[in-house]
Formats: structure tokens, sequence, C-alpha cells
């Protein structure tokens, strides 16, 4: 690469951080500034109706949803064990039928 086309990268790079950066820097100036009572603790019976959040709904929501997939979990677990305990019972079954067959039927006649 010559540094003629290293020179371009270099300030194309330079004005794409500054567009980048730019607004960032200017928002951050026009922000009024804080007013007094964010310094300050307000109790909660002070503050309006729209800042407070609903915890006990949220909290009760967040707990049915983690008991409901709970036990849909355990729900889907005991389908496939029983599932899985059929098709033990079909194996044992089928190998026990293949061996009463290979079983060599003793003779009617008489004994040796």
């Amino acid at each position: 690469m010559s540094s003629n086309s290293r020179r371009r990268i270099l300030i194309l790079a330079m004005l794409l951080i500054a567009l980048a950066v730019g607004p960032a820097v200017v928002s951050a100036q026009q922000q009024p500034p804080p007013k007094p009572a964010q310094d300050e603790f307000l109790p909660i019976d002070q503050l309006p109706p729209g800042e407070t959040l609903p915890a006990a709904r949220l909290l009760i929501a967040a707990y049915a949803v983690v008991w409901i997939g709970l036990a849909v979990y355990l729900w889907s677990i005991w389908q496939r064990l029983g599932r899985v305990e059929q098709e033990i019972a079909d194996v044992t079954r089928r190998v026990q039928d293949a061996q009463a067959a290979e079983r060599p039927r003793p003779a009617g006649g008489a004994g040796r």
C-alpha cells in the first residue's frame, strides 16, 4: 500500500469516528441540569402515580411463570418416562419370546 492510500484510509476512519461520536457529545451538552428533587430521597407516597412500579403484581407474575414452566417440564418428563417404561416392557417381552423360541423342546419319548 502506498502512503497516499494509507493517508486516505486514516482520514476516512477519523471522519467516521467523528460522525459516530459527534451526536453523542452534542446531545450530552444539551441536557438540562437535574432537578433538585432528584438529588434527595423521596418517600413512595410523595411520588407521582406514574413513577411507581407495581412490584407485587410483577413478582406474582414472575413466580407464576416459573411455576407453570416447572409444571410443564415435570409433565413432559413424566410422559417421556412412561414411554421409556413401555418400550422397556416391549423389549423385555420380545427377548423372552425369542429365548423361548430358541430353547429346544423336550422330546415326548423316553429319556436316555
